[in-house]
């Protein structure tokens, strides 16, 4: 599975740093706890909930709304997300992070969409690349519903 794969490398990539996961919600969370279950070395896990979608559609700017409280200077953040499709709303997190004093940044997503991606950074850790389609089921949602569903579905527009 992806989330073991993506475990795996972590467990190598950050022995010894103490990192801090970064849980972006609401999506990311059936993601985090598969991949937290598998991570074998010392580390610490805190939420942040932004969004940047309306309905299917990416807005391009990203809403803080619960705000992250611990303090990650210094620190190796892994931002733990269910999808990367344009790429803005990580690029915005990633940049707020580096702006707090992290001193290194790494990025793991369930789902990647590289036909979607708009930006120019790196991606660390990637469960599975995905064609642009816009899916449901284990944390991801359309307007709030599906996140519940043990699989993934990709909706079809009508």
């Amino acid at each position: 599975m992806a989330a073991q794969r993506v475990a795996d490398a972590i467990n190598k990539d950050v022995v010894g740093k103490d990192p801090l996961f970064l849980c972006v919600l609401n999506g990311a969370f059936m993601f985090a706890a598969d991949l937290l279950k598998k991570v074998n070395i010392p580390c610490q896990i805190t939420f942040v909930k932004v969004a940047s979608y309306d309905g299917m559609a990416s807005t391009h700017t990203m809403k803080n709304l619960i705000g992250l409280n611990e303090d990650v200077e210094g620190r190796t953040i892994i931002v733990v997300e269910d999808i990367i499709d344009t790429g803005f709303t990580m690029e915005q997190v990633v940049a707020m992070l580096k702006e707090r004093g992290a001193a290194e940044v790494r990025i793991a997503t369930l789902f990647y969409k590289p036909q979607a991606f708009q930006r120019d950074y790196h991606i660390d850790y990637i469960g599975m690349e995905i064609p642009n389609d816009f899916i449901v089921g284990y944390g991801l949602d359309y307007d709030g519903y599906g996140r519940n569903l043990p699989h993934i579905y990709s909706l079809v527009k009508e």
